[in-house]
């Protein structure tokens, strides 16, 4: 079973964007392998609002041949753009996506998307990478509402750049 990972960077208070979606505040750290991190996957998930960041001019492309899975109420679901558009339940999607063949998921954005995949239970991982930087307000790393949930941590990394990367296996309760 193909395990999903909520990778994304997050300030020290909690937000994974500030309150108008920017991500300026996020530092690069030349010392990340990013070839290295992408080759553990082949699917990425995406929320709306994190897509749409994702299509400004200077984003970076996704990886060739992989696929981007976008989670929206609001936009028509079909292919577009290279990317599959899903209007309705999403943890059926992404429970579909775990029992194909292949690699890794990465949940790359945004927070409701999160919780949502969170408390279907089809969160494996969750590795946060934190800025050093206080928002002070914004959108959350999980949306209002999660539940509450018990995790492992497996690793932790600091950089240069004083950014450190905490990894933790999620532990669903017993239904």
């Amino acid at each position: 079973m193909r395990r999903v990972q909520y990778r994304v960077a997050a300030s020290l208070d909690g937000y994974i964007a500030g309150a108008k979606g920017e991500t300026d505040w996020i530092v690069s750290e030349p010392s990340i392998d990013w070839g290295k991190v992408y080759a553990g996957f082949d699917t990425v998930l995406l929320g709306r609002r994190t897509y749409e960041l994702t299509q400004q001019p200077g984003a970076p492309p996704w990886p060739a041949g992989w696929r981007v899975v976008v989670f929206s109420r609001t936009l028509p679901s079909g292919e577009s753009h290279g990317a599959t558009f899903v209007a309705t339940d999403a943890a059926a999607r992404v429970e579909a996506l775990r029992a194909e063949d292949g690699r890794d998921i990465w949940l790359f954005g945004g927070g409701v998307l999160a919780s949502t995949l969170l408390a279907a239970g089809l969160l494996d991982l969750m590795e946060v990478t934190i800025v050093p930087v206080l928002l002070g307000g914004g959108i959350p790393l999980l949306a209002a509402g999660s539940p509450r949930t018990s995790l492992t941590l497996r690793g932790s990394r600091a950089y240069p750049s004083g950014i450190i990367t905490l990894q933790y296996e999620v532990h669903h309760a017993a239904a």
